[in-house]
């Protein structure tokens, strides 16, 4: 056998490296793009023009005033149909706030009279303690008792029951919809594809846009902003069911066919309690997102400590927002808590059954106790209220807190604003809305095809340009502008911290539990004391993005760079590497795919939170979805918040996509 070698000389050459010249060639021509002198570019290619624009919010709102005016199904009208469900899901949420905040009443207004007490605060102490005992053992019935006793001594109980009420009755039907839709798609891959995108765009369109139409067919109300508090919160009991499901070894549905266990025993009396532990992952997130969402609600009629939160920042009361905010953090904490136990009692409560017994008459005990002292609250309506006279406050604190921050340090603080205007902001800004609508389609079709193929390409190509048919082009731009710099800090100073988090656990407890902290608190607490230093304006909603946005960067870095494998640490070490080689070649770069889905859902939160600082004054989509919702235009306060969404997806499908390649480690297209 003669072998062929190749000489040096008559070796091919190496192919050019093109590839590796294509983005920065992007970026080199995008520079010149904006440089170019005014006019240029053809007129069209710089604003898009306003014959060539689809009149899709008109359209919308048209069809909204023909669906609630002239469309019915024969014997009723779609008014009337959405007045009846109004009506039904009404029941359980009155049901549920005159148990726990109002009492049962008689009329409507202020002729109404209260036929019996709500249960009163001590009453509700003891039973929610006696019952987190037999569920979750000391360490919770000590949380709920503290928990409870921190919303009665801060005077945020009957603020606090209305929202509990709201929350469990839009948790519970959140849940159990989710539940049940998620089954459908393990069952059907077609209703997955079809409702995917829909999961995508609730899951990302700001609930700003959610509210007028909720209010048009459902009316002003609590019913209102409960649905909306649903749309919102479902999607990802959706994904977790369906994953959980999906994770469910095989050998338990086998063994169900092979005992003559019906499609229906199989689901739920294995499949569904087999994925419990997960499944209660998705409760979890519809509990934080229903209570992330009551503050927005209460525009529309939800009330409780939403509307306190509201309330605040349009007086700029900082105690009094940070006090109701912290009260929404507390009821969430209770309430995942407490679904978390009853998920797990079984594990939890390994006693004898001498022990159980004992635990089943104490908490019988005590839940006549409270049903007594309720009984008693009727007949003395003045023991019902926590005492005024033992109520504290940090309102004061938190207010002179602030004050004395303006006063002294009044002139840094505008000085380091001023300066990050003029030299980040500022020319970030007029960057963004300088490049022309068609350059920009184009670059975002480029990466879609870079990362994903032609069909990315064509799906990230159609919702960028989608922003520029229904003319929403300038206010997109801000919005892109405004979150990019939010998120590039925010993963700037969240990845060094993950990465220390990550290397010392003791620093990695405390930043978790700051974190967490600020991941629980209401969007809308984070705006006023930002406010009441910087006033209103583009650098005052960058701060409250940044820290609203900040806590997956940390935690996914930190995750990331953990679970890497101690035996490729230990190769490293072996050939010599320092810490800082071993950091740099070895943890990071295998991290990079965590870290690129903390991005995301950094650029999620980001969003979200941006959409809310239209209230300080920003004039990004979230500016047009807010005036939209004061202006009842149906019709773009849809648009606007399908742009927001559109922009969210991209960044998900984009981000996701090169995840993927980096974890398969397939090359470029």
């Amino acid at each position: 056998m003669t072998l062929v070698t190749s000489t040096p000389d008559t070796a091919a050459p190496a192919p050019f490296p093109w590839r590796r010249l294509v983005w920065p060639a992007v970026v080199a021509l995008t520079i010149v793009v904006v440089m170019l002198p005014a006019g240029a570019l053809p007129g069209w290619a710089t604003k898009y023009p306003t014959a060539w624009q689809l009149p899709l919010a008109g359209w919308i709102s048209d069809f909204m005033k023909w669906l609630m005016g002239s469309a019915s199904f024969g014997l009723f009208t779609v008014r009337d149909l959405t007045r009846a469900l109004s009506s039904v899901l009404n029941v359980p949420l009155v049901v549920a706030r005159s148990l726990f905040a109002t009492g049962v009443m008689q009329g409507e207004g202020s002729a109404a009279v209260q036929l019996f007490p709500p249960i009163p605060w001590f009453a509700m102490v003891i039973a929610s303690t006696a019952l987190s005992f037999a569920i979750g053992g000391l360490r919770l019935a000590v949380g709920m008792a503290a928990g409870l006793l921190y919303l009665a001594v801060f005077g945020q109980w009957t603020s606090a029951m209305v929202t509990f009420a709201s929350v469990l009755v839009s948790a519970i039907i959140g849940a159990f919809g989710g539940l049940l839709l998620g089954l459908g798609c393990v069952r059907s891959k077609l209703l997955e594809r079809a409702i995917s995108p829909l999961l995508d765009v609730a899951q990302t369109m700001p609930v700003f846009a959610y509210l007028l139409p909720m209010l048009i067919l459902f009316g002003f109300g609590p019913v209102s902003a409960m649905i909306a508090t649903i749309i919102y919160a479902v999607p990802p009991m959706v994904r977790i069911t369906i994953v959980a499901i999906r994770a469910v070894p095989e050998e338990i549905e086998a063994l169900g066919r092979m005992t003559g266990c019906t499609r229906r025993q199989i689901t739920w009396k294995m499949l569904v309690p087999s994925a419990m532990p997960a499944l209660m992952v998705g409760v979890n997130q519809v509990i934080m997102l229903s209570l992330n969402v009551v503050i927005i609600a209460s525009m529309i009629g939800a009330g409780g400590l939403g509307w306190d939160v509201l309330a605040a920042l349009r007086r700029l009361d900082i105690g009094g927002g940070l006090e109701a905010g912290l009260a929404i953090t507390v009821l969430a904490i209770l309430l995942d808590r407490f679904a978390q136990a009853l998920a797990f009692r079984a594990r939890r409560n390994r006693r004898a059954a001498q022990d159980r017994q004992r635990v089943r008459i104490g908490v019988y005990a005590a839940l006549a106790l409270a049903a007594a002292g309720w009984i008693a609250a009727a007949h003395w309506p003045q023991i019902a209220a926590y005492p005024a006279g033992l109520r504290l406050s940090t309102a004061p604190f938190w207010s002179d807190l602030v004050s004395w921050i303006n006063i002294n340090f009044n002139g840094p603080l505008d000085a380091v604003k001023t300066f990050i205007l003029l030299n980040l902001l500022a020319p970030v800004k007029m960057f963004m809305l300088a490049l022309p609508w068609p350059w920009v389609v184009a670059v975002t079709a480029l990466a879609g095809y870079w990362l994903g193929g032609a069909r990315l390409a064509l799906t990230v190509g159609l919702m960028c340009a989608f922003m520029a048919v229904v003319g929403l082009w300038p206010a997109t731009m801000i919005t892109v502008y405004l979150c990019g710099v939010a998120v590039l800090i925010a993963t700037l100073i969240g990845v060094p911290v993950g990465v220390a988090c990550a290397q010392r656990p003791a620093l990695r407890t405390a930043v978790e539990w700051i974190i967490d902290t600020l991941q629980t608190l209401p969007a809308f607490v984070y705006l006023i004391p930002i406010v009441m230093l910087f006033r209103v304006g583009d650098f005052t909603a960058l701060i409250a993005i940044v820290l609203y946005a900040i806590a997956p960067a940390i935690r996914y870095t930190a995750h990331g760079v953990a679970q890497v494998s101690p035996h490729l640490i230990e190769a490293g070490v072996m050939s010599g590497c320092t810490r800082r080689q071993l950091l740099t070649r070895i943890r990071l770069p295998l991290a990079v795919p965590d870290m690129l889905l903390g991005l995301n859902q950094t650029i999620l939160l980001a969003l979200s939170m941006l959409v809310i600082t239209a209230l300080v004054g920003t004039r990004d989509l979230g500016q047009v979805t807010y005036a939209a919702l004061a202006k009842a235009d149906v019709g773009l306060g849809l648009v606007a918040g399908l742009s927001v969404a559109f922009i969210g997806m991209i960044a998900d499908r984009l981000i996701t996509a090169g995840s993927a390649r980096l974890k398969t480690g397939r090359g470029h297209p």
